[in-house]
This record gives C-alpha cells, sequence and structure tokens, in this order.
C-alpha cells in the first residue's frame, strides 16, 4: 500500500497553505498549530483502519458470476496474470500465491514477495522467506485455556504499563472447540456419556467457566461447548469454509491451529496446519509493522504544543507538519516491518499515543519444499484406510519431509472418499510434514453437500476454483505439475497393518505381528524393544477379577478404544467396527470382562448413523458403549483401569498393551502401565479386544471359540468392502449433520448454567490450582532484554532420539509421587481429584512441575534409569527434574539440556516449551528438532541449536557432567538466522552447532524476550 497523494493528505496541504498566508502572530500560531493537530490525529485513525486502497494486482480482480445471473463476487484471478509458470506450480503452493496477490499492497506483502512464490520452482530450494495471511485460528480447549490465560494475562500487563488493555482481541475468527477434557472414567455402561460429562464438568467448571468467560471478554472468538466432538472432525463436517466470501471478495479457507492435527483439514483442500500455542497468540493478535519516515526532528504531542513557552520549537513542529504533507505528494512512504529489520529506526512523535504507526501484519513462513505423492489403483478388499494411512506415515517419515507439504495426486484418488483422504491429512505430523493436501476434486464437492452446506454454497465453491485452476477433475487431461521431489503408491499394495509398540511410524504387517511382537520381547529396551528374559516370556498370571477367574500374560490386551479424530470422522472405519462387533455376536464370541473398552466418537453424526444402521447394539454387546464425544484416550484420557488389573501388572511387571484408534502411541502417553500400544483400524480394535492379546497370527490361529464350540478365526467375522459400503449408503445422510450442527453452540444445561462475569479483564484467584496469572510479563518494562549467550551453564536432561512433547510436558495423569502431586496435595486437593497435566495447562505452577515428569523419561545422566529423575551435577544428588531445577535457579546457575534426533516431536505443545523456561533452561542442542518445537522454544526465549551433520552429545564425547558456554552476541544485529555458534565447555572441549533461528522475525522474538513480550510491546506503542 503507498500512501500517496491521497484525499488526506490534500486536506493537510490546503491547511497548510492557509496557515502561511496569514500573519505568523502568537496568537494566530497557536490557533493554527492547534488546528493542525487534528487533521495530524485524522491521519493517524485513517492510516490504522484503512484497507489496501491500491491493490498492486487490482487489474486482475475479476467478477465470478453465477449460472443464474448476477455474481457471487469478485477475486483474483491466477490465469489473467499469463504466466506459464503458475500452470506448473502444486495446488497447495497456488493458495499461498493467491494469498500473497489479494493481499500485495507493496506494505505488507509486496510484488517481490510474489514473484518468490510464482518462481518457487526456484525459489524454494533457497528457504526464502514469504508472508502468509490465514484466514482464521482454530483451538482446543487443553491449548486454548493457557492461550487464553495468556490473552487474560496480556491484557493484564498492558493496564499496568498505562495502555487500553482492549487492544488484546483476536482481529480473525477464533474458533475453541472444548474436546481434549473428557475421560473414559465409566466404561461399559448405557450410561457412561452422562456420568462422564457430569464427571467433567465437576473437575473442570473453574476451566470451563473461565473459557466461557473469555468467549464474552474477547471479540471474534467462538467456543463449541463440552460434549459436541472432536476439534478437528467438527472443524471438517461444519467449520471448514473451503472459500470464503468476506463482504464480495471471493478467496480460499486457510487455518492455522494449536492442535498440530489441525492438518485433518487439508484433506477438504483447506490449507490448514499446526503452530505452537505462543504463535497461534500472536497470529490472532496480529502483527505489526512500522510505517518508516524520514528522519526529523520530534513532531511533539497536543500538549506540548499547549504547554511550551518555547515558540521556535512550535514553528518548528508546524513546519514537520508541512514537511510531513509535501513528502505525501512528493513520494511514498517506505515501509520495512520492525520484525525483519533490526537496525536503529530514529522514528519521531507525530502522534499523541507512541512514535509509531502500526498495521497488522501477515505471519513469516519459509516457502516449503512440496513432495508430489501419486497414487494409482484401488485399495484391496477389506483394506482400510488407517491401514492405508499407516503405510503413508511409513513411506514419508523415511523419505524426510519435516517442513515441507506433501500434495497428493493420480488416478488412485478417485478410488478415495473424502473421509479416506482426512484420514491420511490428519496424520501429517506423525510422518512430519506441515501439510497432507488433497486438492478439491467432485469428491470433495459431494461430500460438502453431504455434510450440509448449501447448495449456492457448494457451486460458488466449485465456480471460484475452477475459474482459478484450483479445482482438479479427474475426467480431464491434467496439467503436469512440478514438485520438489516424488513418491508413488499402489493402493493396491497396501494391506492390514498396526504401529507400534511405542512410536506411530513403527508399521507392522498384521500377518508378521507375532513375529514382530515376540522380537520386541527379545530385543533391548528401544522403540522396538522390552528386554524380557526368555524364561518369563510365557507366564501367566491369574487374579481375580470382581470375583471372576482371569489371567495377564506379556502382550493382553487392557485397553480397546474406538477414539481419536483420525479415526471417528471416516464411516467406513466405524460402520466397519460396528459389522465386525455384529458378526463377533452372532458366532458368539464375547470380550473379556477385563478388557476396559470404549468408543468415543468424533460428532453426535456418528451416534447418529450408528443407531440408524442397528449396529451400536452390537457394539455396546461388546462393551463398546458410547462414552463421550472428544479425544479421550488417544490423548491419555483412557481413565483408571480396574484395581485389580492394575496390580496384577504392577506386581508381576507384564508387558501389558493397549490397541487403540489413534495417531500417537508413545510410551506413557495412553496409560502409564500399558507400556505397548498398536495404533490400528477402529474394526482391528475390535478385533484385538475379542482376541484378547497381540500375540497371535490372525491368519493361521482362532480368535475364540464361538457358541457351537467351533474355532472362530479372523476372516469369520471381517466383514467385505462392499458389505461396509453398502451400510455406509443407506445410513449416513445429510440430514444428520444438519441437525447436529444447528445445535452444537446452544450447548448443554450443564454449560448454560456456568456464570461468569462480564468484566473484560480477568479476576484471577490466587487460590486457584486451575487458572493461575503466568509469571511471563512480570516487571516487564518498553525497552527489550536483548539477545543472549550463555555462560558456564549445567546440563540439566541429556537424552537420546525421539524425545517427544509427551516426555516434555505429559498431558496424561498426574502421579502421586510427582512434584506436581505435593502441590496439589499441599494446597487440599485429593488424590481422586487431580485431573491430568492437560486439563490444568492454565496453571503454570502445576506445569512446571509436571515438565519433565513422564514416568518413561529415560536420561543419560542417570546411565539410563527410567524415570522422570535427573542429576544435578555439583552436588551428585538424584532428584525430580524440577527440584533440579529449581536448585539451579537458586544458585543463579542456568541450564541446558542435550538431545538427540527428532527433539520435541509430536504434539504441537506450547507446555513443552514453556515448561522448560520457567526451569531456567536456556538452549536446547540436538541433533534435530521437530518443526512446531522448534519455533515454540524461539517464542518462550530458549535458544535451539543442532549439532553438525555426522556430529552428536556422543560423538563430541559429551557427557552432560561439563559447565557449558554458548557464544551468542548480545547484539541483536551481530546474529543471523542459521548462522554458526561456538560452544565450549569447562573440559576444554569445543564444538560448532547452527542456530536454528530460521527467519529474521524469530531473531526479534528472541531480542524480545520471546514472542508475547514482543506483542505487548509493539500493541502499546500503537
Amino acid at each position: 500500500m503507498y500512501i500517496t497523494a491521497s484525499s488526506l493528505s490534500s486536506s493537510l496541504l490546503r491547511a497548510s497553505r492557509a496557515r502561511f498566508s496569514s500573519s505568523l502572530t502568537r496568537v494566530s500560531l497557536r490557533a493554527r498549530i492547534g488546528a493542525a493537530v487534528p487533521l495530524v490525529e485524522q491521519f493517524q485513525r485513517r492510516i490504522a483502519t484503512m484497507a489496501p486502497e491500491k491493490n498492486a494486482f487490482k487489474g486482475i480482480l475479476t467478477s465470478l458470476p453465477k449460472s443464474s445471473g448476477g455474481e457471487f463476487g469478485k477475486y483474483y484471478c491466477l490465469p489473467a496474470l499469463n504466466d506459464p509458470r503458475i500452470d506448473k506450480l502444486p495446488y497447495s503452493i497456488r493458495i499461498l500465491l493467491e494469498s500473497a496477490i489479494r493481499n500485495c499492497d507493496n506494505f505488507q506483502v509486496t510484488k517481490e514477495d510474489v514473484e518468490k512464490i510464482i518462481d518457487w520452482e526456484n525459489t524454494s530450494p533457497k528457504q526464502v522467506e514469504i508472508p502468509f495471511k490465514p484466514a482464521r485460528v482454530i483451538l482446543q480447549d487443553f491449548t486454548g485455556v493457557p492461550a487464553v490465560v495468556d490473552l487474560a494475562c496480556m491484557r493484564d500487563a498492558m493496564n499496568k504499563l498505562g495502555s487500553d488493555s482492549n487492544k488484546i482481541n483476536p482481529l480473525v475468527p477464533v474458533d475453541l472447540v472444548v474436546d481434549h477434557s473428557v475421560q473414559v472414567d465409566v466404561a461399559r455402561s448405557e450410561n457412561a456419556v452422562q456420568a462422564n460429562m457430569e464427571l467433567e464438568f465437576l473437575r473442570n467448571k473453574e476451566r470451563f467457566a473461565f473459557l466461557k468467560w473469555g468467549s464474552t471478554a474477547f471479540r471474534n472468538m467462538l467456543v463449541v461447548p463440552p460434549g459436541s466432538g472432536i476439534v478437528h472432525q467438527v472443524n471438517l463436517e461444519y467449520l471448514g469454509r473451503v472459500v470464503f466470501n468476506a463482504d464480495g471478495l471471493i478467496y480460499p479457507d486457510s487455518v492455522v491451529g494449536t492442535d498440530s492435527h489441525t492438518t485433518m483439514i487439508d484433506g477438504l483442500g483447506v490449507a490448514g496446519w499446526g503452530v505452537g500455542g505462543i504463535e497461534a497468540e500472536a497470529a490472532m493478535l496480529g502483527q505489526y509493522t512500522i510505517l518508516k519516515t524520514p528522519i526529523m526532528p520530534r513532531i511533539e504531542s497536543t500538549a506540548y504544543f499547549n504547554t511550551t513557552k518555547s515558540y521556535t520549537w512550535k514553528i518548528w513542529g508546524w513546519l514537520q507538519i508541512f514537511y510531513l504533507t509535501v513528502m505525501l505528494y512528493l513520494r511514498p512512504f517506505s515501509v520495512e516491518s520492525y520484525t525483519s529489520s533490526r537496525r536503529p529506526c530514529f522514528l519521531w512523535n507525530l502522534f499523541p499515543q507512541g512514535p509509531t504507526i502500526l498495521f497488522q501484519k501477515p505471519m513469516s513462513m519459509v516457502l516449503p519444499g512440496v513432495v508430489g505423492f501419486k497414487l494409482s489403483g484401488k485399495l484391496q478388499n477389506g483394506v482400510t484406510a488407517t491401514d492405508l494411512v499407516l503405510t503413508v506415515t511409513q513411506m514419508l517419515r523415511k523419505h524426510g519431509v519435516v517442513g515441507k507439504f506433501v500434495e497428493f495426486y493420480g488416478n488412485g484418488m478417485a478410488e478415495l472418499s473424502l473421509a479416506d483422504r482426512a484420514t491420511i491429512a490428519n496424520m501429517s505430523p506423525e510422518y512430519g510434514a506441515t501439510m497432507g493436501f488433497f486438492p478439491v476434486d467432485c469428491v470433495t464437492l459431494q461430500y460438502l453437500k453431504l455434510t450440509g452446506r448449501s447448495d449456492e454454497t457448494v457451486a460458488m465453491i466449485e465456480a471460484y476454483l475452477r475459474a482459478n485452476k484450483m479445482f482438479v477433475d479427474h475426467s480431464e487431461p491434467q496439467q503436469e505439475r512440478v514438485y520438489s521431489s516424488y513418491l508413488e503408491l499402489d493402493l493396491e499394495a497396501v494391506e492390514p497393518c498396526v504401529s507400534g509398540p511405542k512410536r506411530p511410524h513403527d508399521r507392522v504387517a498384521l500377518k508378521e505381528m507375532k513375529v514382530d511382537w515376540h522380537s520386541c520381547l527379545n530385543n533391548k529396551v528401544g522403540f522396538k524393544g522390552f528386554a524380557i528374559p526368555k524364561e518369563a516370556q510365557d507366564k501367566v498370571t491369574e487374579f481375580s477379577f470382581h470375583g471372576q477367574p482371569a489371567e495377564l500374560k506379556h502382550g493382553s490386551v487392557v485397553i480397546a478404544a474406538i477414539t481419536s479424530c483420525t479415526n471417528t470422522s471416516n464411516p467406513s472405519v466405524m460402520l466397519g467396527a460396528a459389522l465386525v462387533a455384529k458378526k463377533a455376536c452372532e458366532l458368539g464370541l464375547q470380550v473379556k470382562p477385563w478388557i476396559k473398552t470404549s468408543l468415543a466418537p468424533g460428532s453426535g453424526v456418528v451416534t447418529k448413523y450408528l443407531l440408524q444402521s442397528g449396529l451400536q447394539k452390537y457394539l455396546n454387546q461388546q462393551g463398546f458403549h458410547i462414552v463421550g464425544y472428544g479425544c479421550t484416550t488417544c490423548i491419555g484420557n483412557s481413565g483408571e483401569i480396574d484395581e485389580s488389573v492394575a496390580s496384577a501388572i504392577t506386581e508381576n511387571d507384564i508387558v501389558a498393551a493397549a490397541v487403540l484408534s489413534g495417531n500417537r502411541n508413545f510410551e506413557g502417553r495412553v496409560h502409564p502401565l500399558t507400556r505397548a500400544n498398536y495404533l490400528a483400524s477402529p474394526p482391528l480394535v475390535v478385533a484385538y479386544a475379542l482376541a484378547g492379546t497381540v500375540d497371535i497370527d490372525f491368519e493361521k490361529e482362532p480368535i475364540g471359540t464361538g457358541k457351537d464350540g467351533k474355532s472362530v478365526y479372523f476372516k469369520d467375522i471381517w466383514p467385505s468392502t462392499e458389505e461396509i459400503a453398502e451400510v455406509v449408503q443407506s445410513s449416513v445422510l445429510p440430514d444428520m449433520f444438519k441437525s447436529t450442527y444447528e445445535a452444537i453452540t446452544k450447548g448443554n444445561s450443564m454449560w448454560n448454567e456456568l456464570s461468569v462475569p462480564a468484566d473484560t479483564l480477568y479476576s484471577w484467584d490466587a487460590k486457584s490450582t486451575y487458572i493461575h496469572e503466568p509469571p511471563y510479563f512480570k516487571n516487564m518494562t518498553m525497552d527489550p532484554p536483548g539477545a543472549h549467550g550463555v555462560k558456564d551453564a549445567y546440563c540439566l536432561l541429556n537424552f537420546g532420539d525421539s524425545i517427544t512433547t509427551d516426555h516434555i510436558s505429559p498431558a496424561g495423569s498426574i502421579h502421586k509421587d510427582s512434584p506436581a502431586a505435593k502441590y496439589l496435595l499441599d494446597r487440599g486437593v485429593e488424590r481422586k481429584d487431580f485431573n491430568s497435566y492437560g486439563s490444568r495447562r492454565g496453571n503454570d505452577e502445576v506445569m512446571a512441575r509436571g515438565t519433565f515428569a513422564n514416568i518413561r523419561l529415560v536420561n543419560k545422566l542417570l546411565n539410563g534409569e527410567v524415570g522422570p529423575k535427573t542429576l544435578h551435577v555439583p552436588t551428585g544428588e538424584k532428584l525430580s527434574v524440577f527440584d533440579a531445577a529449581m536448585k539451579y535457579k537458586a544458585a543463579n546457575h542456568d541450564t541446558i539440556i542435550l538431545a538427540g534426533a527428532e527433539y520435541g516431536s509430536g504434539s504441537s505443545r506450547d507446555w513443552a516449551a514453556k515448561g522448560p523456561m520457567l526451569l531456567g533452561v536456556k538452549a536446547v542442542i540436538a541433533k534435530s528438532f521437530e518443526r512446531i518445537h522448534r519455533s515454540n522454544l524461539v517464542g518462550m526465549g530458549i535458544v535451539p541449536l543442532c549439532f553438525k551433520p555426522g556430529e552428536d552429545a556422543d560423538t563430541l564425547g559429551l557427557t552432560g557432567h561439563e559447565r557449558y558456554t554458548i557464544d551468542l552476541s548480545s547484539n541483536i544485529d551481530e546474529i543471523k538466522p542459521g548462522q554458526d555458534v561456538k560452544v565450549t565447555t569447562d573440559t576444554g572441549k569445543s564444538f560448532i552447532c547452527t542456530a536454528r533461528f530460521d527467519t529474521e522475525v524469530e531473531l526479534a522474538y528472541f531480542n524480545h524476550g520471546g514472542i508475547l513480550p514482543y506483542v505487548i510491546r509493539n500493541l502499546i506503542k500503537q
């Protein structure tokens, strides 16, 4: 946006001419300056609120006609650019291009940015930065509560620093779905949904009231109440627009979310991915650019004009106003982002409120490479979308797609339902990609109609995407697109499989499961090993389960859960599971009563089609009663298993198993007592529950004995693809979606009865153990603290590979002997009311104590001992991680963390960065980082460093007993993205690392001590 000779500057010039034509007496000067200042203030208001008046590409703004006459609106037409490079761009990159063109004002987004994207084939390997404005933000409550806590705290900080606290408001639509709080306390009961919801509200009433307050205190925020469904399924079936029509301007939908599986929406052709919670908060509030003007002495405020006795300075002030007017005529202002320019800016105080003119700034992102994944053929009979996604995950993990988009194409696309595509897109975090994108085609349009989108809306979506060459028509010849690299999969080659026992990309073919399980028992402790002695592998433990004889052995299934956004949004696998249950019931098979079974649909639509099909009763007979509408077991909200089962496991050191239709199976996540956790399709979850063990060859061994005394095999209960398709066709109806989502925001009686204050500032309760004012902004000043190195730091923890955010900041149950448990007990909270770490993310005191509290943590400082402990190096004491960290802080010692590859993989969990910051960690030195977690570390002011290729702590001979000095300048101007940094130890070793500040924006955050202080300082300047 060039600010040139506008009507506003014309009025300023006319005012200047009139005033200079009169005599400069003392009285007339005072009057004329007083008359001019309102014009300047008018200029300020105009600049601060104006939409771009001159888009550099306004010539391609085109009408989108309706077939019935008239128009849907106008859009920026990519084909009108007549640039052949655009035709070869991946569809996912075209969305970035359209956003840049639509927002191109040569102010926030420049023509150079647009050219970078058009020339993607050449620029993407160079890691260039581009701007991107997501259309909306989506949250779930585990990440949403801390986000709203931060926003409330930022309002307080604004208030304390004398600024307007109402500046803290989302600038884009924000949807928050409460889905992470329900636990499986009650299972195998017709009353499970109501009972679990009552317990959910009993535990979380304070959190829910806080979220309800946030929905009224902040603008642009919609909260979808508990009991409505899983965030990503709600997004897919209801919230996703595919194409926006905002006041007649038509453009593609896009979204960033605080849950890593936000990528599920990519299956609908919407560009969406996960970001850290603190990153999302900045996106909600907007980042800002500074309008830079020529260097001049300051124009003082109105108050100065009215009180100063020096008329010389008043004249000089007036001349500056005149100068401003002339400059508006002579040339446009230059604009440079404060976040990408750290050179000193000599800005003059044109306005009473501060020295700068601020504008909402788009996100900065590195232009990604795109992996083209070609699909051909058709899935074999009986093979599910879950089998497909686990296969794709393994392939892409091996290929290496971290930080990249994956775009699917090929004739196999036409064979995949929208729900199948969403399943594959959902697991993008597991295969490491930023997105797993499926362009819109006729399958997408059919799904939009099925889920209740209006005919006119679907017609607009199709017309826009076809006109802008963003639609794939498989009946037409396809333009060949260019990708960074290529993969191909014949769908016919996919076979039934599971993944585990500890990582989602460790796929095991179903026919090889028994052999693989015995290998895991034999192997040393690791991702594929439990180191069980040969003589103990066949041990059988007998116990009494409520008066019935029961038994467990290694591999016995104790949790079987149909759960998670990945699968519960897919009617084929959900109805497939119900058909397995039906066949088992008819043959006389029954799941053992000591196995904790559960079914947690992603939306009320699932319940409607299970009832419509008449199959829910068979799931109930096998113990798979509906327990609630939320994430449940997949995020560790599996609830307690029966005490007799728990005792049998712990007293006999049994490697018990959980089988779930989830997307994460990291050790310690699903349940503390299930050391083996396998991801499987919902039908396979039922099959393994019936078998009662993962130590089975389904091809050769019977699942059980039928009512006729004959052996029942896997093939006897497995439905065909045709059977499933027939039930889907007759049971999944459009009216189900319409009726479900018409009532979704109305809530339920428990939600509606919550009473919340009308104040826009939150009243913190110092006694609350759920919502606590965080310390991020205490003693904050307007001066950034600046960059920092690290001197003589101790190593708090020394890790190997694949430390996940579940290891760093667990979401599940709070162990009775943990520092967090002690904190809660000291405040009168009984153990039964501990709830989970995830539910207490609004309290920094609990979460700091829960950092690195995972009971499966392996720390090299303790020679491989498993548990949430570490060595306090100066004294040699073995302490909890929290106690050791506090001891270091009390002695004013900084700490660092050593780690291997894939540090921070898993959920996009901001507390995995906030927690270490509160523990005093200043840097993490790792072989590699997961994308979102690295960004979160920067956002909290922690330095992420990478060992050079071929090096790590072991090859460099680092034990973690050393003291570490990181040579990083205190002058932010001397630090560059990706630069080399020297690290030395007190033992004389030195090595070079790469500083993983990936953009200039991230360096600005680091200079301010983190992203949130950065945002506050800029908002106050506004």
